[in-house]
């Protein structure tokens, strides 16, 4: 008997909702285990956690607040992945992006309109993302380097970057040494509506409703699959592919450079120590989770938000480690990624006398 993987030749819709669901479930079981040989109540730990994320509204709005940035780099992520363009460095393109929008906050706010300013530190931010995502992009399409070493690589110089900043030369100098930028204008602020969930929540699912729209009812979106799909018919049906890659991948960055300056014009205010916090990592769960949606990433992206939250409130409640949200969210991705396997190909069992099972 021998188990062999073919690959399907279509890709059903149950497979698509199954999978992430039963990847999930999976995960849920192995922390299960986990926080019994730590003497942890696995029922009581989700129970603590779903209250902590979404027991109350100043609860939930606080998962939004983390869910928006998942929201934008997820769909960023996803776009990425569709080549097979394997982005690993959404996380420094969000930071760029706070670069960029805080360089706007601080030294342009007193040349601009005060209606200008915000405006313009966000779409700096949309562009310094793009760029940093182009660095990896160029190089993959012009020379053929893989770019998962340099997109993760890039992440370090742009964290290591944006310190330098809030510790050296933008530092407050009336901030009696705590690290971070002087408080940005008012005009720099972008608009809160509930507790410190802002606008950018309604910007982040109008962008999710565009993008899904322009990936499936627009002949870019049809290009951007058949590239992701079969690189050499795409090449035969007349399609670009360096110019489509190039284009996909600015605009992947573009998403995370907005997603790091919602993050200082909306939440701190300024540039400071806690701008990078795996955002752009945990971007790459949320993104294989939503089978690379966008307006699935939508939703994805609060559930994982609700982990992190959550874990925090086990902290508080229970005397478990914080990191137990991280935890949670690490052991739904290597269910979720051995779960894609069984999407893309059917699992044949070959038996002595030739018969084929396909499961």
């Amino acid at each position: 008997m021998r188990l062999v993987f073919e690959k399907r030749n279509s890709v059903s819709r149950k497979a698509i909702i199954l999978v992430p669901l039963v990847s999930f479930l999976v995960s849920l079981f192995l922390t299960g285990i986990l926080l019994v040989i730590f003497k942890a109540n696995p029922f009581v730990t989700y129970a603590s956690m779903f209250v902590g994320a979404f027991g109350s509204w100043i609860n939930f709005t606080e998962t939004l607040v983390k869910a928006i940035p998942l929201m934008l780099t997820g769909i960023g992520v996803g776009l990425a992945f569709r080549l097979k363009f394997w982005n690993i460095g959404a996380e420094g393109q969000l930071v760029f992006g706070g670069v960029a929008a805080t360089w706007v906050a601080l030294f342009w706010a007193p040349f601009l309109p005060a209606w200008m300013v915000l405006p313009t530190a966000l779409i700096f931010g949309v562009l310094a993302g793009a760029l940093w995502a182009g660095i990896p992009a160029v190089l993959k399409v012009g020379l053929n380097v893989d770019e998962t070493l340099v997109s993760l690589m890039l992440n370090y110089v742009a964290i290591l970057l944006a310190q330098g900043l809030y510790y050296g030369s933008w530092i407050d100098p009336d901030g009696m040494g705590f690290p971070g930028t002087k408080m940005f204008p008012k005009a720099a602020w972008l608009p809160r509506f509930s507790g410190r969930a802002h606008i950018g929540l309604f910007i982040a699912l109008i962008l999710g409703l565009v993008m899904w729209v322009v990936l499936n009812r627009t002949k870019w979106g049809f290009e951007v699959k058949m590239v992701g799909q079969n690189p050499r018919a795409a090449k035969v049906m007349g399609v670009k592919i360096g110019t489509t890659v190039l284009t996909a991948i600015l605009v992947s960055g573009a998403f995370s450079g907005l997603a790091g300056a919602f993050e200082v014009t909306a939440i701190s205010h300024r540039l400071q120590q806690g701008l990078s916090i795996g955002y752009g990592y945990t971007a790459i769960i949320v993104a294989w989770m939503a089978q690379l949606n966008p307006i699935a990433s939508l939703f994805v992206a609060v559930l994982m938000a609700g982990l992190l939250v959550g874990g925090d409130q086990v902290q508080m409640m229970m005397g478990l480690p914080s990191a137990m949200g991280i935890v949670l969210q690490g052991m739904i991705l290597f269910p979720m990624l051995a779960g894609s396997l069984f999407t893309d190909y059917k699992l044949k069992i070959i038996t002595k006398d030739s018969q084929e099972v396909s499961v």
